[in-house]
Formats: C-alpha cells, structure tokens, sequence
C-alpha cells in the first residue's frame, strides 16, 4: 500500500493533469473545437487513470482493516457520490438540491462572465484613455521641444549681443583707466617740474648770498671777520630794490602765499613728527607725561618769542640801515620787507636755541631729573626756532595764541587729546600751540582738560634737583620756618617772567658769557655801518 502511495506521488500524475488543465485554459480560445474537445477527453482519460489507482488504492486500504475494514467511511460517502452519478455532495443531498446548487452555480458562472465583460471594457475604455492621454503627452513635448529651440536660439542672440557690450564696455574702460593713469602721470610730471623749478631758483639765491659773503670775507682782514655784522652789511651794499607788479606787503604776495604755505605744513609735520621723536627722548629720562608736554609746549612757545624778539631787532636794523640811503617811488616799510624776503637767513640760530634752553631753565613748572638737561632736546629746539623765525619773517607774520594754564577752553583755537576730560570747561595744560595769523586760526592746537584744573596745580610739583639751592647756601631749619624769611620768599608764579630783552641775542654781535653782546663786538658793529658808503645803495 506504501510503496502504491509513494509510486503515485512520485508519478506526479495530478500536476501532469494540473499543468495540462492550465495549457489547455490559456490555448482555449486560440484551439478549434475538435482541439478542445480532444484536450478534454484527453484530460477525462487522465482522470480516468488517477480514479482507477485511487479506488486500487482505497481497496487495498479497506482489505488492510478486515472483512468490514472502512465500510462505514465508504457507505456515508462513497456509495451515495456513486448512486446519484457524481451530482451531489453529500449523502444526504437529495436531486432537487443538486439542480439548485448548479442553478446558483449557473448564476454565478453567468455573474462571474458579466464582470469579466464589465472588466474587459473598463479595460478597454482604460487603454484609450491611456493612448489619448499619450498622445496629448507627446504632442506636449513635442511643443516643449520647439519652446527649448526657440529660447536657445534667443538665448544664443541675447548672449551674443551681451557678449559684444561687454566688450565694448571693457574695452572703453581700459581707454578710460589708461587715459586717467596718463593724466595722473601728467600731474606728477608737472608737479615735479614746479618742484624742481622752485628749488633751482632756491638754489642760486643761495648760491649768489654765499658767494657774496665769500667775496666780503674775502676782502676783509681776519680780525674784522663777524658773521652777523658782515652778513647784514655785505647784503645791504649789495641790496638793490627791484621794481614788482604787486607790493611785498600784500597778503597776496607770490612770495606771502607760497611760503605761508610751506610754513603751515612744516608746523604740522613738527607736530605729528619732531614732536612725537622729542618725547620718545624725553621718556628716556622722565616717565611723567605730562610734565614731558609741558616741555615740549614751553619749549616752542620760548623759541617763538625769542625769534619774535629777534627778528624785531633785526627789522629794526635793517630799516635804520635802509632810511638813510632809501628813495622812491616805493615805500620804506616795502624796500625793508623786500630785504627780509630776500636774506630771511640772516640769524644767529645757536644764540637762540641757548636763550631757549635758558628759558627753559628758569621756567618752575618744567623739571628733569638730575642727571639730565633740557639739551637733550636741542634737535626740536633748532626746528622751532628755524620756524618761528621764518614765520616772523613773513610780511603778515603768523604767530602762537597766547595761552595759559586753567584757562576756559576755546573750541575755535584747541582740540581736546584723547585723554581729557570732555564736560571739563578749564585747561589743566597745552599740548600744542594753535598756529594764528592775526585773529584767523590757521591751525588748531591740542590741550588737555580736566575738572579742578588751576594755576596752583603745577607750581605744586617739585622743582627740579638740578635747580635748587646749592648746599652752600642751604637754609638752617629755624630761618626756613622763620616769620621773616617766608615774608620775603617769591611765588612761584612770580619768578615765571618772561625772559629779559638783555639776555636775548642780537643779530649784530657775538654773546659773552654772561648772555649779552660784549662791547668789542657792538664797537665792531657801529664801525662796519658808518663804513657803509651812501652810493651803496
């Protein structure tokens, strides 16, 4: 019986009839009828088979059981599939019952027909949609096509066109960039010829002065040789007024305008450079800031008084020189400043920078240690006084604003350092000067303010070593504190006067040791003016 089962299933006879049912369902409709009929009993003939091993089989299993192995099993299903024909399922099911069950089964074949009609024509109305809607799909790229076709072929254009702007854009730039770098070389050609021009006509007025004071020297004894004598005279003999369309006393002089110019400059580059290498030096020696701008601002102010006062004697001299051989048609006051313009050398710059360093000496306010003086300054002293002496040389001379410590700050003349104190209204002390030419400001100067500032905040500060009294004289403790001795001590505000005109130089005469002209010097002096001949002029 096992080896019947296992023969049968290893035959695989119901797959042969599985596979030959599902040929014969999808060749159905391509066969004739004579080919599905002949698939059909083909098929019948297999089944036919396989029942005839299945009932050799269920004989076999029934014969294993005895005379009555399985014979209720093959009476409740068997016998009543075999008495009605194979029409109903169940032993109980009587014909009626299997009409109605093929009716339904009719019904539902016929339902199931419909629907697969209904499915077949949806598919059908599918496959139009389907096929219009691709239609309409191609027609639109083929629209898209030509649209792409078109902007490429104006997009070509327009970046042709853009391409021939640009170039000639760039192009005009280049022109344009090499024209303004042709003009701008231009420019500094031009201002290079102005520049060489000036000081080629510099140069030979300074050329024909020394070779006129060789000259003099020349034909003078070696005894009778002074620099500021000699100078003074030999440009007088040889001065000789010429006539000008404009007058030297007319602010727009040539000569007024240039050289203003240059001297504002000078004064600016004095404050952003020899003002700033002054303090470094300064710093070497004292670490007090503030007592090193004091120095500086005193050191420039005493140079332009002492060139103030210098070039008025100097002035005063020439004037005197010139009024007794003076004759028109100009006047007096413009042969004199046409000599100034011509000889504004004509000063004794070491003499000045000693009162200088003297006034800085005397000055309470300003102090170094010991081991140092205030001719470390010297360099920026030298400057000061070459640029107040040319400033003062000017016909409209320019000059410093007077100025003093807490007074009320002036926007109009100073600026505040970076360090002030902005809502003060009082001055603790100046920085800088501010540079005026009558009651025109020119140049702001620099000032520091601070709330509380007065004119005892300085004279506080301890004098400088190098000042005081020498131990000789040093004062015993009960006449220091003595009644009369402070009766008769001076304020410190009180010896800050003003330096005396004797101890200042005079451009006509060497110093002595004591600050003024020595005798033999003056006695020279007088000599070399009478010697001057009339006709020299």
């Amino acid at each position: 019986m096992a080896d019947s089962l296992r023969r049968l299933v290893n035959i695989g006879t119901f797959t042969v009839l599985q596979d030959k049912l599902e040929k014969w369902l999808s060749d159905y409709y391509i066969n004739t009828c004579d080919q599905n009929v002949a698939r059909g009993c083909e098929i019948i003939e297999l089944n036919a088979k396989v029942q005839g091993q299945l009932f050799k089989l269920l004989s076999v299993c029934a014969s294993d059981g005895g005379m009555y192995g399985g014979a209720n099993i093959i009476k409740s299903r068997l016998l009543p599939w075999l008495g009605q024909n194979f029409f109903t399922s169940g032993g109980s099911v009587t014909a009626d019952t299997s009409l109605s069950v093929l009716a339904e089964a009719s019904a539902k074949d016929r339902e199931f027909n419909d629907l697969q009609d209904m499915y077949e024509k949806s598919m059908d109305d599918l496959e139009r949609d389907l096929q219009s809607m691709k239609t309409e799909n191609q027609d639109l790229r083929d629209e898209l096509a030509d649209t792409k076709v078109e902007l490429d072929r104006s997009m070509r254009a327009s970046t042709s066109e853009k391409m021939f702007t640009d170039v000639e854009t760039q192009e005009l730039r280049r022109k344009l960039a090499a024209a303004e770098e042709e003009c701008k070389t231009l420019r500094n050609k031009a201002g290079l010829l102005n520049d060489y021009q000036s000081e080629v006509r510099r140069l030979r007025d300074d050329i024909a002065l020394l070779t006129a004071r060789r000259d003099v020297l020349q034909r003078l004894p070696p005894k009778d040789i002074s620099y500021d004598v000699n100078g003074l005279s030999d440009s007088l003999t040889s001065y000789r007024y010429t006539s000008r369309i404009t007058t030297p006393l007319a602010i727009d002089d040539p000569v007024q305008r240039v050289r203003q110019q240059n001297l504002v400059a000078r004064f600016n580059d004095m404050f952003a450079q020899d003002r700033l290498d002054a303090l470094d030096t300064l710093r070497r020696y004292s670490d007090d800031h503030e007592n090193n701008q004091r120095i500086i601002y005193t050191a420039i102010s005493e140079a332009f008084s002492t060139a103030k006062l210098a070039f008025r004697q100097f002035k005063m001299k020439v004037r005197a020189n010139l009024a007794k051989t003076h004759y028109g048609p100009e006047t007096l006051e413009e042969a004199v400043q046409d000599y100034v313009n011509r000889n504004s050398d004509l000063y004794d710059l070491p003499g000045m920078v000693s009162d200088v360093i003297r006034a800085l000496n005397r000055n309470p306010k300003i102090f170094l240690p010991p081991d140092a003086t205030f001719a470390i300054v010297q360099p920026f002293i030298r400057e000061a006084c070459k640029l107040a002496w040319q400033m003062s040389a000017l016909a409209h001379p320019i000059d410093i604003a007077a100025s003093t410590d807490a007074e009320l700050f002036d926007d109009n003349k100073y600026r505040r350092s970076y360090d002030s104190e902005y809502s003060a209204p009082l001055v603790n002390h100046h920085i800088w000067p501010c540079l005026m030419q009558g009651i025109k400001t020119l140049v702001k100067g620099e000032a520091l303010t601070r709330r509380g500032a007065s004119l005892s905040s300085s004279g506080r500060r301890s004098r400088s070593p190098t000042r005081a009294l020498s131990p000789t004289r040093a004062l015993s403790p009960s006449r220091a504190f003595s009644p009369s001795f402070r009766s008769r001590s001076v304020s410190p505000l009180r010896r800050s006067r003003s330096p005396s005109p004797r101890r200042c130089l005079s451009p006509l005469g060497r110093r002595s040791p004591t600050g003024s002209p020595s005798r033999r010097s003056i006695l020279r002096s007088s000599k070399a003016l009478r010697s001057i001949s009339p006709k020299s002029f």
